[in-house]
């Protein structure tokens, strides 16, 4: 992606650092430092690897801190430039991948069957939840990738039903996991509601799972460590693993996830690879897809998700920007531009929120009226960001005496956790919300299994207030209505992946807060992220550009 943000100290100090540790004097080593500095700042912006050629190549190359190893600081491979760890990690990956491709389950099982869970509406039209199916029972590993309403959950349900009766009484451990709690929560909801209409003997129904974990929590977490206790040389113990929301999976942790699964397990990615990469390194399920294409299966067909909203959603994706804008500017109701006072609109929105409370409603009741609206930002900090605009809101519910604390805490305050806790069972993501409980405050979490936790604030991990949030928190979320904020100006951070997430967070209503110059110039611009691991998958001959 072009116009990177700019550099920060991290990216200087490191590069002074290596720079000391290298045979490099004069006009050679501050070429040195500028190109460890711009691969330092690449690497936070999500790239695994720089492209470098000519005379910065022969830099590097003389440099004595790098080479093809994998042994060294840096790794210069053809013309990329890594880290030695994300070369580690792409490189693992890649050969996990080949792996599992090269693993066939048969020939071609289903038969019958297939035509049992998947019965042709129409001769004309091509069954993509069927397709998915049959690849994903003869192959060791699947990616089924579609936007909102295609059928995701409602396909992988079925495979598992499919698995189980094909298994013959030997039934499969299957693991459900999510990058987050908010999406496992999803995911466990899709499940039980396809299986309510699943039409399998009850014996197979009752061996689909239906409780989802965190990856973190499945791999399990060591404390303060980036290692898990379940790894290459500690294996999983699942036949099968299902992962939903795979494009918010970054490279390293999609790495360790894959490498620990048993050799003879198999993986089901769930995703839309046009939905924002990973807040981290990597966007592996885009390139995945589009390296992978004869192990990728995309659902073409919406079944709910229409009207403008999905005009919308489908102009942005196509970059189609003066569409995209006629949608907006027309002023329908389920997709327009906000035309009322922001603050004064979300407050008024937490209404029903705040009265459910004061009435004393069952926590499950206050969290999904709070979960039917939700303010997206694209900054954290700046005008119009998610900083600003918490601030705002509550300085106007204080006004109005729906809030009566001058403290941190409240009863009402939704909050956003912003730091792993195993100890707690509390992950990046998790949304909870401060209650009263006799004389003191507690926040409730819904957990991914349905129950409700409570925590002391002072015991919570770091958190924030959450009446918006960025939009990078908000995937795997989804929400009835989506309020979607944009800076003032453009700049790096707004691309279509952005706009598009935000879009497909909402079930039935979306409304925008930006300016047509800053909309088109956002829908123009991709994101781009430089890796090799397409590169490396095509070395190993599994993977097929089309």
């Amino acid at each position: 992606m072009k116009n990177e943000p700019s550099l920060n100290r991290i990216d200087f100090a490191f590069a002074e650092f290596l720079a000391q540790k290298t045979q490099l004097r004069g006009e050679d080593k501050q070429r040195f430092k500028a190109i460890i500095e711009n691969l330092s700042n690449a690497k936070t912006q999500g790239h695994s690897c720089i492209s470098i050629k000519g005379g910065d190549k022969l830099i590097i190359e003389q440099s004595g801190v790098a080479d093809n190893s994998g042994e060294k600081p840096l790794v210069l491979e053809h013309e990329k430039l890594y880290f030695q760890r994300y070369w580690q990690y792409e490189s693992q990956l890649a050969k996990t991948i080949h792996r599992l491709t090269t693993k066939k389950i048969a020939a071609d099982r289903g038969g019958k069957l297939l035509d049992q869970y998947f019965p042709s509406e129409s001769t004309d039209e091509i069954d993509w939840q069927k397709q998915a199916a049959k690849a994903a029972i003869n192959d060791s590993f699947c990616i089924i990738t579609g936007g909102p309403g295609t059928g995701k959950t409602t396909t992988v349900v079925k495979i598992l039903a499919l698995l189980q009766e094909l298994s013959q009484g030997q039934y499969l451990n299957i693991a459900l996991v999510a990058p987050t709690g908010k999406a496992a929560m999803r995911l466990k909801e899709s499940i039980l509601k396809s299986k309510l209409v699943l039409e399998c003997p009850n014996e197979i129904k009752n061996v689909i799972p239906e409780n989802v974990q965190t990856i973190h929590r499945l791999l399990g977490v060591r404390q303060f460590s980036p290692y898990f206790k379940y790894n290459e040389k500690q294996r999983l113990a699942f036949d099968l693993v299902v992962v939903d929301e795979a494009s918010m999976v970054d490279l390293p942790l999609m790495t360790k996830l894959l490498s620990a699964l048993a050799l003879d397990s198999r993986i089901i990615l769930l995703g839309d690879k046009d939905q924002l990469a990973s807040v981290e390194t990597g966007a592996v399920l885009a390139d995945l897809s589009k390296g992978l294409t004869s192990y990728t299966q995309e659902l073409k067909k919406s079944y709910r998700f229409s009207g403008n909203i999905k005009t919308l959603a489908t102009a942005v994706n196509l970059q189609n920007s003066s569409e995209a804008w006629q949608v907006i500017d027309a002023s329908e109701a389920d997709a327009s531009l906000l035309n009322t006072d922001l603050i004064e609109y979300i407050v008024d929105k937490t209404t029903n929120y705040f009265k459910l409370i004061v009435d004393k409603s069952d926590f499950k009741s206050v969290y999904t009226e709070f979960n039917r609206f939700q303010v997206l930002c694209a900054t954290r900090v700046g005008n119009l960001s998610i900083e600003d605009i918490n601030n705002r809101v509550l300085k106007k519910l204080k006004k109005n005496k729906t809030v009566n604390s001058t403290n941190d805490w409240y009863i009402g305050r939704p909050i956003l956790i912003t730091q792993n806790a195993p100890a707690l069972d509390l992950y990046n993501g998790d949304i909870g919300l401060c209650l009263s409980e006799g004389t003191k405050l507690v926040v409730c979490f819904l957990m991914p299994d349905g129950t409700v936790k409570k925590y002391l604030p002072a015991r919570l991990p770091h958190c924030e207030t959450v009446y918006a949030m960025t939009i990078h928190k908000s995937q795997g979320s989804e929400f009835d209505e989506v309020l979607l904020v944009l800076p003032e100006k453009t700049m790096p951070i707004l691309t279509k992946e952005l706009i598009y997430t935000g879009i497909t967070r909402a079930k039935k209503k979306v409304q925008l807060v930006t300016s047509k110059t800053v909309f088109i110039e956002t829908i123009n611009r991709k994101v781009e992220r430089e890796s090799g691991l397409i590169d490396r998958l095509l070395c190993d001959g599994i993977a097929s550009i089309t």
